[in-house]
């Protein structure tokens, strides 16, 4: 049975490339440890990672005499934000008898910072739509804290929460797929001939593991990056992408088995009816098996490569989300 991550590595003396490694090939299934990463790949290959930095994307309220949570999910292009108002404390959802209207006074010390007004829902039962009086970004710098959830015992700072690639702040949960990388082994990687390149998503809140659809993200590749990954390609290496963000970065400006630079939202959602174009291999954490995760893990590696790393995980007992163990899948040489 696979365990949930209760607190980074490096608190029990692991450091972050010390976490274990599947690995799951059509030969066979691996274990290993992330710093190993180099013997799995070869000179020539691409790897593609999400340079978005994670915000202290949550924050104190109150609606009305009652403390309340919120989470600042995602800044949309006209200035508004998508929010989850939740109960404080280890919370396992979010408030439901929430209405249109409806102001969150936020907490900044010892006065109010500002408020939000919730105007429609986005996702209903989970995420709202809402106007904002004050700058988001500056607000979380002074008074924000991470995203935590309730199996994480404690909070954590910041800094815990950012992969060594985080360059551009924006998302709201981090991109846990590129957190084992160290600089050491990514120095290693480059000394061995393997090739690394950035895309940027921000990513939202969590909605993979309740079964629904993921939401649209803001993500940007660029041109120097798709003309790797073409190149990667055309050279008949592989293109292997540092988490889910990264893959649905990369197929959203895919055709005919191509890459161009792009930017904007992708709604992109890869299954059985889309799968990925050119995405080769792909480095992942555990999570709970919701349906979207799944379907894209699928769209890459094939339904039974996936399936075979899932039951060898569990029977093993790697742990699952942000500060747990990893997976590389390679479905083909």
């Amino acid at each position: 049975m696979m365990l949930s991550a209760v607190e980074p590595p490096e608190a029990h003396g692991v450091p972050r490339d010390g976490v274990r490694m599947l690995v799951a090939h059509p030969t066979g299934i691996w274990h290993a440890h992330f710093a190993d990463l180099t013997r799995y790949l070869n000179p020539g290959d691409l790897i593609v990672v999400n340079n978005s930095a994670t915000l202290a994307a949550a924050a104190d309220g109150r609606r009305g005499n009652d403390k309340v949570t919120v989470h600042f999910s995602t800044e949309l292009d006209d200035g508004r934000w998508v929010v989850e108002v939740r109960p404080p404390g280890k919370a396992a959802g979010s408030i439901q008898d929430l209405v249109a209207g409806e102001r969150i006074e936020l907490d900044g010390g010892e006065f109010p910072w500002g408020d939000l007004v919730l105007e429609t829902p986005y996702v209903p039962g989970r995420l709202w739509r809402a106007k904002v009086s004050m700058s988001v970004p500056e607000f979380l710098g002074e008074h924000g804290r991470p995203i935590r959830y309730a199996y994480v015992d404690r909070e954590w700072p910041i800094e815990d929460y950012q992969t060594v690639f985080a360059r551009t702040p924006g998302s709201a949960e981090m991109p846990s797929a590129g957190r084992p990388f160290s600089t050491g082994l990514v120095t290693s990687l480059v000394a061995a001939g393997v090739t690394v390149a950035p895309i940027t998503l921000h990513t939202g809140v969590s909605s993979l593991e309740d079964g629904g659809g993921p939401l649209p993200e803001r993500f940007h590749v660029p041109e120097a990056t798709a003309r790797l990954v073409n190149l990667t390609r055309a050279a008949n290496r592989r293109v292997v992408a540092v988490g889910t963000t990264v893959t649905r970065a990369l197929e959203s400006v895919a055709a005919d088995g191509k890459v161009t630079g792009g930017a904007g939202w992708t709604d992109l959602v890869l299954g059985p009816d889309r799968p990925a174009q050119v995405v080769g291999g792909l480095i992942t954490g555990w999570h709970a098996p919701g349906a979207s995760h799944l379907l894209l893990l699928q769209a890459v590696a094939g339904k039974d490569l996936v399936s075979r790393a899932y039951a060898a995980a569990e029977t093993a007992g790697y742990l699952w989300h942000e500060f747990g163990d990893s997976c590389l899948l390679l479905p083909d040489d």
